[in-house]
């Protein structure tokens, strides 16, 4: 009756801008998650990856607690002491000499687009008003207009319009296309080195780094959103390294803070994100002492705790389990790391059921897409879960 109890609530009072499963959870910790009636489940989702950490990791919480009891909010118009040690920080495990904190992915990429159009005038030379950036189909980078703008999903754009104007979409993986669509005034192709809502669409071996080549070859930048593939979750601090491609920007976001407070942040170089001005952009949440102060805990808790390697290691172990399973209705299971899609083939009557199927076990996952099923669990998981997790998984997809 409680679950039933949320439920109504949220249907009376809430937009009706998601489906989600009907499990309301009240709790977590690591790998797990309660229900309000108190049953048990194994997260395979982890918030879209944003708990790559784990649920209330320690840690992080512990900061989040000592530093809301000391300082919250400052806005920009003043300085405060967690945003330069968390510059530094960043810098120190990535490499990159500049960066700009944001709050939400979608703020992150608007950001990211208004310095690759500001680039291509005040550095690039093109004409004003005339920039181009190239995206791909398939692509999920946000909600806002902008964004849903060069969205190929109908969905996404029904009813939103009129567009920003500006963008041109390729087929993701295809080199030759985006050959062919670079001209003069583009300024930039942003991509995502493995499409997430798209599918867990892994591209091409080699691909990333041909259109690094493309791009530096006629002057372009690559902005790799790595706001879901980035932080461990395939394996490496981001997807880009599996092909030793430095992107010119890389966007960050979800788990930047743990699932704990909303952070996100591009990162570039002083030549690049140096095209802005004071007043040229900002945010009054973003760089706030709350989220830097979290965000450095939940970035030294990733390394320390070897969350990464634990994402490289398992999440080949787990993907051939998952190829073993015999099942009518699967089509292919792919990804890196712990970012996993099971594509089911179009007569297994969608994802829905079997995500359904799963909750009812004990497992919670979600679709990307209505015929593809995305395992990603928190990096923290271990061996004997995964194991728990794949009895449930097989015995599953190998239901009518």
């Amino acid at each position: 009756m409680e679950t039933k109890h949320y439920i109504n609530l949220e249907t009376q009072y809430g937009a009706n801008n998601y489906q989600p499963l009907d499990v309301v959870i009240t709790r977590g910790q690591g790998i797990w998650v309660e229900d309000v009636d108190g049953n048990r489940y194994l997260d395979c989702l982890s918030a879209y990856s944003a708990v790559n950490q784990g649920h209330c990791h320690p840690r992080i919480v512990e900061t989040l607690v000592e530093q809301a009891q000391k300082l919250q909010l400052t806005s920009r118009a003043f300085r405060n002491d967690q945003l330069g040690p968390f510059y530094e920080q960043i810098y120190q495990l990535t490499g990159y000499e500049m960066a700009l904190p944001m709050n939400t992915g979608a703020e992150a990429v608007e950001t990211a687009l208004k310095a690759a159009r500001k680039w291509g005038y005040t550095v690039k030379g093109m004409p004003d008003g005339k920039a181009e950036i190239i995206t791909c189909d398939g692509n999920f980078h946000g909600r806002t207009v902008t964004v849903i703008s060069f969205s190929s999903k109908d969905q996404y754009r029904d009813g939103f319009g009129p567009f920003t104007p500006g963008f041109v979409n390729i087929p993701y993986g295809d080199i030759e296309a985006l050959r062919s669509a670079i001209n003069p005034n583009t300024a930039a192709f942003l991509v995502e080195p493995i499409q997430g809502e798209g599918g867990i669409l892994v591209p091409p071996e080699g691909y990333l780094k041909a259109a690094q080549d493309l791009c530096v070859e006629n002057n372009v930048l690559l902005i790799a959103d790595e706001i879901q593939t980035g932080l461990g979750r395939t394996g490496k601090l981001f997807a880009s390294d599996h092909e030793d491609v430095k992107p010119n920007m890389v966007i960050l976001g979800k788990s930047l803070s743990g699932g704990a407070y909303p952070v996100s942040m591009v990162l570039s170089s002083k030549e690049i994100l140096g095209v802005f001005n004071p007043g040229d952009h900002g945010s009054t949440y973003g760089g706030n002492p709350l989220g830097c102060a979290v965000a450095q805990t939940a970035l030294d808790v990733l390394v320390e705790e070897k969350m990464i390697e634990n994402s490289a290691q398992l999440g080949d172990y787990f993907q051939d389990k998952l190829r073993s399973i015999p099942s009518p209705h699967v089509k292919e299971v792919r990804g890196k790391g712990l970012l996993i899609g099971v594509e089911l083939k179009p007569e297994a009557g969608g994802g829905r059921r079997f995500c359904e199927a799963l909750q009812e076990r004990g497992l919670l996952a979600k679709t990307a897409h209505a015929n593809v099923i995305r395992f990603a669990p928190p990096l923290i998981i271990s061996k004997e879960d995964l194991d728990w997790a794949f009895e449930i998984i097989k015995e599953v997809l190998l239901m009518t």
